[in-house]
Parts: C-alpha cells; structure tokens; sequence
C-alpha cells in the first residue's frame, strides 16, 4: 500500500508548495459540477460552461446536446473527438477505417483501457468485424449509439472511488435524457435526414424521433426513442498484406542470375481492395420514471440498438512469388524482365508479357482475386436497468442500480480464391507518399490458371456473445465534520459471461469447379486513388451470398479458435468529500476482487478446453483537489491507482491466417492491467466567457500487455496439412504514458467565437517482454498512443442562423498487430462542419458534412518505407429537417 499511496503523496505536495497564494473558498458539497461542451446553443452554453469548470472538484469534460444533431455527429464518438485528451479511430483494430469514428482512447492509451458506461452501468456490445469478433475487446463499439441518444456524455480523466472500476485511462459515461427533466408535459423532438456517400455514389434515409410525457405533478413520466439510420459505404484502396525478404526458396533464378536481390524486402501481396457495405443502425429506448414520495423514486430504462452490416471486400492481389518461385516448386522460376534496389527494398520489379521460353508457366499463378462476401453481419446492444433512489433520514441516503446487458457479435464469412493464368504484370513502389503502381495485363477479365487448381476457398461462422448482470448500493452520509462533510460508500458485484463459437465451413467439391463460380461477374468501379488497378473483375455480393448458401456447409466447430471466459468483479468503496479550507476535493479507497476462468479451446475434434482459473485482489486509493491561487486562476491535482482488464481476445482468443502461415492466440494468466495516475493542472479564466488551461499528466502502468512471439503447428485449411506459423502471444510488460493537455476557449463577441485544444502524449514500453517488438526489433510504442492530436473549431450563431467548423488531427499510431507485424496508422486530419437555419421557433434546417477534406487513411510496418494500406471512403453529406414541439 505505501507503494500504492505514492502518486497520493506527490499530488499532496504540489498543491502545498502553491498553497501561499490561495485563499479560501467555500465550496457545495452538492455542486460536483463538471466542464462542459455543448454542442448546441454554444453562445448561451459557453459561460454555463465555464462557471461549472471553474467550480468543478474533480478532472472531467461533458459534452452535452439539447436539441438533436447542431453538428454532423453521427455517433457519440463524433462528439467526443473535440474534447482535450481524446482521441477517437474509425475501426476498432488493423482493419483500416469505414468513416464513422468507433473506438474512443484517453491520454493517448489503447481504447480497452478506457471505460464506457450508460447511465453509470456497463454495456455489452458486439462487433460485426470478423477480427473485432475474435479479438474479443472490451472497449465499446460507438458504431452502435447515435448521437441522437446522448442527454449527457461525462468523460472522468481522473478517479474517484466510487467509479466503477476499468478505466486504468478514464471512464466515459453516456447518459439518455430522463423523463422528469423535460420542462413541458408533453415533448415531441424529431428530424429527418438524407445522407449521400460520395464513395458509394448512394443516397439514403435517416431519421430519429422522441416522445416524452410527464403528468402535472413531475413525479412520473415516460419516454419513447426510436432511430432508423442507413448508409451505403464504398471503401476503395490498397493493401500490402505480406512483406519478406527475398530467399532462394522464394526466387531461385534470380538470385543465381543476380544475387544482389537477395535479402532485400519484396511486396509478395499487393492488393487492389473493393469493401462495400450496407450499414443500417436502428432501435430505440423507453424510459419510466416515477417518484413515489418525497423519499423514495425510481426509473426503469430499457435499450436496444442493432447495425446491420451486410458487406462484401474484394482484393485483386499481385503475387509475384508465384512466377518467381514457379509455384513454391522451388525448380525454377521466370527472372523479372527489369527491377530497381533501393536500399534495402525492391521498389520494382516488371515481368514479362509472354511466358519465357524453356518454362512451362501453366502452374503460375502471378495474380489472384480474394471475394469475401459476409450476408447478414451484425452487432447488437441491450440492457435493462433498475435505478433507484431512497432518503433514510436527513443525513443518509442510498441509491442503487440492477440489470443486465447483452450484446452479439456475428459474422458469417463466404472466401472465394481465384489464381489467374500467367500474364505480364509489373509494381513500382512509391513508399508511403502515393499507392504502388499496379500493372496486370487482362486484369479486366476472368481468366484461372489451368495447369494446377486455380480455386481456393474457405468459410467461417463467428458467433461472439457478451453478457453482464450486475447489482450495486451506494449510499451518501451527511457527516457532522467541517473537513470532511459528506462520506460515500458503496458496494457492486457483477458476473459477466464471453463465449465465442466458431463454425467451419466445409465447401463441397462442386463449388471449386469452373462451371459453379458465382455467375454476378463485374469490374470494380473507377478508384479515387492515384496509380492503383483499375477495374480489376470481381463478383457482386449477392451472387457470392448464392454461391456459398448453394455449396457451404457449417457442420463442425473449429474448436481450436473457440473459447469461453467467466468472470466475476466484486467491489466496496469509501469516499469522502474534502473541505480543507484553501482546498476542496475527495479522497478515497475502491477494494476489487476479480475471479476470472477461461476455457481456452484446442485442436480437437470434440470440445476440450484447456482450463484456468485466476482470482486478483487490488487496492484502488484516489484524490482529487482543487485551490484558487488568485480570482481567476484555478489550480487542481489528483492522483489514483486505476485498472482495466485484458481484452477477452488476449485471454483466450487463436486467430490463424492459413496464406501468411501467422497467428495469435490468447494467454489467460494475464494480470489485470494497474496504473498509478498523476495529473496537475491549472485553468486561467482571463475575461468573460474565455480561458486557457494547462493539464499535465503521468501515468505508470505496471501490468501493459504487449506481444511476444514463437512458433507452433496448426492444420492449415488452404494446404490442407499441418504447417508451422508464426505465432504472437499475449504478455504483461511495464508501459508509462506522460502528456500536456493544453485548451483555449474565447469567445470573441457577435456571436462568434472557437474553440482550440491540443494534447501531447509520450507512451512507451518499459520491460522488454521475451520475444516482442520492444524486446528484438527495439519498437517499444505502445498501441494507440499518438504524440500529437488537436482539434480547432470556430462557430457563428445568432437567432436564426448558426454554423460551424471544426478540423481534428492525430499523429500517427501504433494500431496493432496484423499477419505477426506491427501496424502503423500514419497522420490524419478530418474537417466536419455544419450550418443551421431556424424556420420558426421549431423547425430547423440543417446541412451538414463529415470528412470534408476527403482524408486518405494511410497505413505501414514498422517502416514507412513499408506501406501497409491506403484507403478512401469518401466525404459524407447529411441534409434535413429537425423539429420540436
């Protein structure tokens, strides 16, 4: 414990040494107001805003959103991207972006280490993503809540012992708008919305209504909300799925005709990528809320919210390991007619049109198109909560909550292979500056190789489900000290269930034959990216759903990539509310116990798992305080020991990629990932409606998980024998995050105003884990962490007419890990904006646009030397009407 205390102690002493210029405040024990953003009414909004940040007790940012939709924010991590210290991605792993943020990171942490909560309590969510199902995360998909949902979002960046435990960076709590706090009895709130997506050329229909009513008395109400919202998504781009030096196992022949190639690293798989996707979110919430008596009220809410995702990606993939290896024969192979060394690297490399004489290039396969269609993806959410509130006397009440939380996960994958018959084909690498030139001779066409099998195929059906029921008390005593005035306790417990089941697929002998392909042939449509294949044939998604309902079965389980976790979390917490005359704050102790078991799956026929079990007991102590040096400058600190809990992925998941022969797999004696916590701020209230405010913050976090690697033997699916992969494990390891937080809000008079923050964050592996990236390749980034990230937004609003623009930045990242490789997401900047006209008091229109700047996500290894994939999805315009009554 006295280890513990030490970040305690150093936030103590900071404040201190300031202390002789503070002078006393009186603070309410009731006012535990928080910062807050709003993103409408931001002139009225402003000066509320800042009042409740300067008088606010703990570190937090709120945003919060009366009417629906005065930004283009689509989801709540829209709205969250504009808040210091927030970083948002638009995908929840390596699968590249679809242009809706999806996963929200605090201080420059992976998103797992964040906590979203709902009303205060967890949610579960699923994933539509293949490798986000498997993967098992914890953090939350906000894919699956619209911004229309949000009352309130809190974003806690420092602890308090009475926030449930998991964020070891921060907790972020979404809360609806509750029936009781409508001013009117009856309230009718609605809009309706075309969106167009540039990439997909596709206009569709969205809309979101809400009703609520409360009787006269204000002590029971109801309320309906319904949302329905539909795009249709084209992502265009290109891929480096396999990176490696050139052998003799590889290129035999050339490197006998030039033996300077050898060792030098070769794009193998240079793919020209098609995803298209019908993505539609709907569901809605109803709400009960009923005071009984002065004493005693409560509130039922229940949720659900469901995002269809029916998607098909085609990658048309130069392999020129095919010619250059003769088939992996290792006999032979055809010389490239030219190539270039540029350091280490082969930045191009040409074959020949015609088949060299002397070589029988029947078996050569120098290209091959990837069809991956996925009928009938989708995630859901939902939950049913019990709140509710008790007044035992005039010093002590309770509160409590109970419910419980489900969410699915699910995919259902069709893979069609098709190697083509040899033909000229030439890359020219541009590094990370533009995509590779492409050249494949008869792209355009259908036409499989004939002298070997020219089908490969595969299919899966990925079921994840996440459940978590859970109970707490919590309880507020009036104490009769002037120091301490008010203590909080509480107790929680909670069991949560993740099982993962994996059908495989078996594809009958009739479905490889040429006779029986999927009859929709087409060509990809013109890409917005310079120098990539064009039109390369593809099939279309329906007649690839047709192909594998014909020749797919799903009668056996691929037990080895299947697992099954259970996991129980109790918890007590004391807290006190601190009035220490120049100061104000809380301090507190959080006590967890977490029992964890994981059934790992193994290469069985029949269901074996490898069972373990693990129980963890943590200390969690927290401050929080806060002095005013002088009227207008106010000065905080906290310290606290968090936590966060491993991924489900990293405890228990196997993922192989048969044609990379690599993998990972889970480890579950992971240790719950610990983090002591310092952050020391000020804030500068230099004129009305205006401040600048510094925060600096440092975290340890004593139990990261990074990845080693090894080796291991699995059955390989696509040579149908058992080879060996490349394997990356799960690992605990030592990490430190440190940052500035800096913001400059000013609001310039006229209705105009803007709003400027910036955050710098420094992560990086401590301890060398055996076999990992920081340990052999000295790469010691931790995943997530982007040393610059900033958001400047400026706004004009009067009576009728309001607009706004905003443009988000974040350095690039370690995004994880793909095909045993680190995965780099280079800089991006987006620009949204939004303009708002006032029909009357209650109709309003609204045009609005998302990534205006039509960003170019771009991707490497370790280099950026070494491009791993550059997409396009295009701008996105919403256009409609909102109302109120």
């Amino acid at each position: 414990m006295k280890r513990n205390l030490t970040p305690i102690a150093t936030a103590v002493a900071i404040l201190i040494t300031g202390s002789g210029m503070a002078y006393a405040q009186q603070a309410s024990d009731q006012n535990k107001d928080m910062t807050v953003v709003t993103v409408t009414g931001v002139r009225a909004a402003l000066e509320q805003s800042l009042n409740q940040k300067r008088n606010a007790d703990s570190l937090v940012e709120v945003i919060t959103a009366e009417d629906v939709g005065k930004m283009p924010d689509k989801s709540v991590a829209d709205s969250l991207q504009r808040v210091p210290g927030v970083s948002v991605a638009t995908a929840g792993g390596t699968e590249g972006g679809f242009g809706e943020n999806d996963r929200v990171s605090l201080k420059g942490t992976p998103s797992n280490l964040a906590l979203t909560t709902l009303n205060g309590h967890t949610v579960s969510s699923g994933d539509w993503y293949i490798s986000n199902i498997t993967s098992g995360g914890r953090s939350v998909s906000y894919s699956m809540f619209p911004s229309e949902l949000i009352g309130r979002v809190t974003v806690h960046k420092s602890s308090q012992a009475n926030l449930i435990e998991g964020g070891a960076s921060g907790n972020v709590d979404i809360e609806t708008r509750k029936p009781l706090s409508f001013k009117k009895p009856f309230t009718l709130m609605g809009s309706i919305e075309g969106v167009y997506s540039e990439g997909s050329k596709k206009k569709n229909a969205q809309f979101s209504a809400l009703a609520n009513w409360k009787n006269e008395a204000n002590n029971m109400g109801v309320l309906v909300q319904l949302f329905d919202e539909k795009r249709t998504l084209r992502r265009m781009g290109q891929e480096f799925l396999w990176w490696d030096k050139v052998t003799p196992g590889i290129a035999p022949d050339w490197i006998k005709a030039h033996p300077e190639v050898e060792g030098k690293w070769l794009s193998l798989l240079t793919g020209s990528s098609l995803f298209q996707q019908e993505r539609e979110r709907k569901g809605g919430m109803i709400d009960v809320q009923f005071k009984v008596n002065k004493d005693f009220s409560f509130d039922i809410n229940g949720f659900y919210t469901r995002l269809d995702a029916d998607n098909v990606n085609a990658n048309f993939m130069l392999a020129p390991y095919q010619p250059l290896s003769n088939n992996w024969s290792g006999v032979g192979g055809v010389v490239p007619s030219s190539y270039t060394v540029t350091g280490n690297q082969i930045t191009s490399i040409t074959f020949p049109s015609a088949c060299p004489a002397g070589l029988n290039c029947a078996n050569m396969g120098p290209s091959v198109q990837d069809i991956i269609a996925r009928p009938g993806s989708y995630s859901d959410s939902k939950f049913v909560n019990f709140d509710w509130q008790w007044r035992a006397s005039d010093s002590l009440r309770f509160s409590g909550q109970v419910g419980t939380t489900r969410g699915t996960g699910y995919a259902r994958d069709y893979g069609y292979e098709a190697w083509l018959a040899y033909a000229g084909t030439s890359l020219t690498m541009h590094g990370l500056g533009a995509p590779a030139t492409v050249t494949v001779d008869n792209a355009g066409t259908f036409n499989p190789r004939t002298g070997a099998d020219f089908f490969g195929g595969w299919a899966s059906d990925t079921t994840a489900k996440d459940k978590e029921t859970y109970g707490q008390v919590d309880g507020t005593w009036q104490a009769p000290w002037s120091a301490v005035p008010t203590v909080r306790f509480g107790l929680r417990a909670a069991k949560h269930d993740r099982d993962l089941t994996w059908l495989q697929g078996t594809i009958a002998p009739a479905g490889g034959l040429l006779a029986n392909r999927p009859k929709g042939l087409t060509n990809y449509p013109n890409s917005p990216l310079a120098n990539v294949l064009q039109g390369p044939w593809t099939f279309t998604g329906d007649s690839m759903k047709e192909w594998g309902d014909t020749y797919v079965s799903f009668n056996q389980h691929a037990y080895q990539s299947e697992f099954q976790i259970r996991e129980k979390a109790t918890a007590a917490y004391v807290m006190g509310d601190l009035e220490l005359g120049r100061f104000t704050g809380n301090v507190g102790v959080r006590f967890v116990r977490t029992e964890i078991d994981v059934a790992n799956g193994s290469p069985n026929n029949v269901w074996n798992p490898v069972r373990s079990s693990n129980t963890y007991n943590d200390f969690l102590p927290s401050i929080n305080l806060k002095t005013n040096v002088t009227d207008n400058v106010v000065v905080r600190a906290a310290a606290s020991r968090t936590l966060a809990r491993p991924d489900f992925g990293a405890l228990g998941a196997l993922s192989l990629n048969d044609l990379t022969y690599s993998g990972s797999g889970g480890n579950p004696n992971l240790k719950p990932i610990m983090s002591n916590n310092v952050d020391v701020g000020a804030e500068w209230y230099f004129m009305p409606k205006s401040l600048l405010g510094v925060n600096v913050y440092n975290m340890n976090i004593g139990s990261y998980v990074t990845y080693g690697a090894s080796t291991a033997q699995f059955y390989n699916n696509s040579v149908k024998a058992v080879t060996t992969y490349n394997m990356s494990a799960a690992l605990n390891t030592k990490a430190r995050v440190r940052g500035v937080e800096l913001q400059y809000v000013q609001d310039l008079g006229n209705g105009f105003g803007f709003n400027v923050n910036y955050t710098y964050a420094d992560g990086e592996e401590r301890a060398k884990a055996p076999k990992s990236a920081c340990a052999d390749l000295g790469d010691c980034n931790m995943i997530g962490t982007s040393k610059n990230s900033y958001n400047a937004s400026v706004f004009y609003e009067n009576d009728r007419f309001s607009a706004r623009v905003n443009y988000s930045f974040r350095s690039a990242f370690l995004n994880g890990l793909d095909r045993n490789s680190a995965i780099y997401q280079d800089d991006v900047g987006t620009v949204s904006a939004s303009v708002n006209y006032n029909l009357t008091e209650n109709l309003t229109l609204s045009l609005e646009g998302k990534d205006l700047n039509d960003p170019l996500l771009k991707s490497y290894a370790s280099s950026k030397d070494q491009p791993r994939a550059f997409y396009k999805n295009g701008k996105q315009i919403f256009f409609g009407i909102r109302g109120k009554m």
